[in-house]
């Protein structure tokens, strides 16, 4: 059996796992939005409470903590995961046929990138403060770049190689190096103090809903005609 081509038509199993997901993941990103705005004590206590242990940890650990940074600053930056996708389009642009999948890959990115700042604008979420800290980061905590960016860039990726038909050793090996990705950056932003572990959920959740999103754009792209 031939895989189908990067461009080709997702399966409507696929288009109503990404609706169904969508809808779901839009209701958990906008009630701890909410949270997170009206400052909902239960929520900072319960963030207080992890970041105080983990920084204590980290300052203990230092060993541990040299290898987080630069994990966090070089592995899982969120300009080393836009590369990587940068990489991929590039190769779906050489492959000539898959033009539009490279475009909506890179738009996607860039239009997840605008989302996170805008939110951290918005929100206006102070980043947590320590009398001796081990990091330090850039803007407003919420929601993790860290954590969004990895969401978005390995499920899309992800994506693509199911929507491929890649084989099962490579899909399997795909799965796994992203979870360790998503799930270890994640850590690492709270480990290092420059989160809160709520940042972190929130940028997970918002970014698996752009995925979601992007699936359900893939499929109004342009008929094989209208490539041409």
């Amino acid at each position: 059996m031939h895989s189908p081509p990067v461009d080709a038509p997702p399966r409507p199993k696929d288009q109503r796992i990404a609706l169904r997901s969508a809808g779901v993941l839009t209701a958990c990103s906008a009630v701890l939005l909410t949270l997170v705005a009206i400052r909902w004590q239960p929520l900072l206590s319960f963030d207080d409470d992890i970041a105080s242990t983990t920084h204590r940890w980290a300052v203990d650990e230092s060993g541990v903590t040299h290898a987080f940074r630069i994990l966090t600053d070089w592995v899982w930056d969120p300009w080393t995961m836009r590369l990587l996708c940068a990489a991929v389009a590039v190769w779906l642009i050489w492959r000539r046929a898959a033009w539009w999948t490279a475009l909506w890959l890179g738009t996607t990115c860039l239009l997840s990138a605008l989302v996170q700042q805008g939110l951290k604008a918005a929100v206006g979420r102070p980043r947590p403060v320590w009398p001796d800290p081990v990091d330090s980061a850039h803007y407003a905590a919420y929601p993790s770049g860290h954590a969004m960016t990895a969401v978005v860039v390995c499920g899309l990726l992800l994506w693509l190689l199911h929507h491929h038909g890649a084989g099962r050793p490579l899909f399997r090996t795909a799965l796994a190096v992203s979870a360790l990705s998503v799930a270890g950056v994640g850590l690492t932003r709270v480990w290092l103090g420059v989160h809160w572990a709520s940042d972190v959920v929130g940028g997970w959740l918002l970014g698996a809903l752009v995925v979601a999103l992007a699936v359900l754009v893939h499929a109004r792209r342009p008929t094989p005609a209208e490539d041409e």
